[in-house]
């Protein structure tokens, strides 16, 4: 069965044919061509229009025109209750009656007309499997082909596909089927870091991968994020880090920032096929001129150095003809994953389909909210990664921030700092409170791109309330639980952590005003306690 039946009709080359296939690309229509149903009834017919023509009257004659119905009737059981038909084409007023006995008000009729001139001009240029004729003033000699306009004064829909692009013809026709409605159902989850990135962003990735359809990642190489596996942990630079954990398709957003090399390095890693990523082709790529140029934001403020940053201005800088800027599509080795991810998310939202879309960093490192100049190059807040996806804000279900239970920083460098941080400690005093070795915490506590020493403080309040003020998380997930107590990675529950630490998340839930819903308790595959109620 099917939930809807859109018959198409129209003269030869008014556009029927490109309709059903967009349709088909990009909302998951099912297509019925009424050309493969007479191959299959007449079997050894030529494959040449007059022949077609002369076959599909002869079909009308002898079943009043029922034919075509019989074949998606036949055809409708095998598929799905919300399937929906695309009939290319309808020819006549008996074709579309008996469709409209047979489904009712479930039949959607779009005639699609053009003027004779500018079908004409069309007519040379198809490529439809089938012999055509050598004039388009042959075409019209057929009765049923010159009178096929008729059906247009009993259509439920009728465009005119002249000074139409065919994107201009598959968004009207779209929006009369309703096909974008289901697009704005809100099924797009965000995860952002709360503090200065270090939350364990990738760890809570991996974990809830499973659950989605499509992984999105933004930023750049200058944010790596880190992945429990056997034997050895494995770190995302570019790709999702649900990469390895899901079989969901994979999307670099065109905001994000990208090292080609360390980028097809991933993707050889983890054997992704071209078919599962897709890169936006407007995606930005950093040369060897970007990372020498941020030599002295290394030695000033701590910058990882990958040249993020700009790379970024650069593109802003030189918007001219024959710049040398490089987007993804300017790529060769990555030219089998460039295609425009609007039409991927597109498509995913027509299905209903389930994205999560990764930020990298945190939020107090926002170019614009974090502590200036102590900032990175992008916006790390949710408004910024939505942007940088090219996903607007009414698509989102769920908002999750990530929270260390102690920030982090990088290690300052010897001639500057790395930015403020509230109350700082030392690790050795971590060590102390938690009853994690401190030779653990040490080799730990690196950063995942530059391998560099991490500074530490004092759960922040004050940063935790601003992040929530920004973000509005509707989730808050907590990370290095057994940085408050070793005893919490025996916890499999909730109740079983300690006391102080249950004490601490109530806290968390009351300064954020959102539910602490998922913990993590120390970095192994079945650390998470999941509190979720979704």
């Amino acid at each position: 069965m099917a939930r809807l039946i859109v018959a198409l009709s129209g003269h030869v080359s008014s556009g029927k044919t490109t309709l059903c296939t967009l349709l088909v690309e990009r909302f998951n229509l099912v297509p019925f061509r009424t050309k493969d149903l007479i191959q299959e009834i007449a079997g050894e017919i030529e494959a040449e229009r007059g022949a077609m023509q002369a076959y599909g009257e002869k079909l009308d004659r002898q079943t009043k025109g029922r034919w075509v119905c019989d074949g998606v009737m036949r055809r409708s059981k095998e598929l799905p209750e919300d399937a929906v038909i695309v009939v290319d084409a309808v020819r006549i007023q008996q074709q579309l009656d008996a469709l409209r006995q047979a489904y009712g008000p479930r039949v959607f009729h779009i005639h699609l007309t053009a003027p004779k001139s500018v079908r004409a001009k069309r007519y040379p240029t198809r490529r439809g499997g089938i012999r055509e004729f050598a004039s388009y003033d042959r075409v019209l000699r057929n009765p049923t082909e010159r009178h096929v306009d008729r059906l247009g004064t009993v259509a439920d829909a009728v465009i005119d596909t002249n000074l139409c692009t065919k994107g201009d013809v598959l968004s009207r026709a779209a929006s009369r089927l309703g096909l974008y409605g289901r697009q704005y159902l809100r099924t797009v989850d965000v995860l952002v870091g709360g503090q200065y990135g270090s939350e364990g962003k990738g760890h809570i990735v991996s974990y809830l991968a499973r659950e989605y359809d499509v992984l999105v990642r933004v930023g750049g190489p200058n944010a790596g994020h880190t992945v429990y596996e056997e034997p050895e942990p494995y770190t995302f630079h570019h790709l999702p880090s649900g990469t390895r954990a899901s079989t969901a398709r994979l999307i670099v957003a065109a905001g994000a920032v990208i090292d080609v090399d360390k980028l097809l390095a991933e993707i050889a890693d983890c054997g992704v096929e071209n078919s599962r990523l897709s890169i936006d082709p407007q995606t930005m790529t950093i040369s060897s001129a970007d990372k020498r140029g941020e030599r002295r934001l290394v030695r000033d403020i701590g910058s990882t150095g990958q040249g993020v940053g700009y790379a970024t201005a650069r593109r802003i800088r030189e918007r001219r003809s024959g710049s040398s800027v490089k987007l993804a599509r300017d790529i060769p080795a990555l030219r089998p994953f460039v295609r425009d991810t609007r039409e991927v998310l597109d498509r995913a939202f027509a299905d209903g389909r389930r994205v999560l879309l990764e930020g990298t960093q945190g939020t107090g490192l926002s170019l614009y909210h974090g502590h200036y100049p102590y900032v990175t190059s992008r916006d790390t807040t949710v408004a910024g990664c939505l942007a940088e996806a090219g996903i607007s804000p009414s698509r989102v279900r769920k908002v999750l921030m990530v929270c260390r239970t102690y920030p982090i920083r990088v290690e300052s460098p010897a001639d500057g700092t790395s930015g403020p941080m509230s109350q700082p400690l030392t690790w050795r005093e971590i060590a102390r409170r938690s009853g994690v070795p401190l030779s653990e915490i040490r080799r730990t506590e690196r950063t995942s791109t530059t391998h560099r020493k991490r500074r530490v403080s004092e759960f922040d309040w004050d940063l935790l309330r601003k992040a929530a003020s920004l973000n509005a998380p509707t989730d808050i997930v907590l990370t290095f639980a057994d940085y408050v107590s070793i005893k919490n990675r025996k916890a499999r529950r909730f109740e079983q952590l300690t006391t102080d630490t249950i004490r601490f998340v109530e806290e968390i839930e009351r300064v954020a005003v959102a539910p602490v819903s998922l913990i993590a308790t120390r970095f192994h595959s079945r650390s998470i306690i999941d509190r979720r109620a979704w």
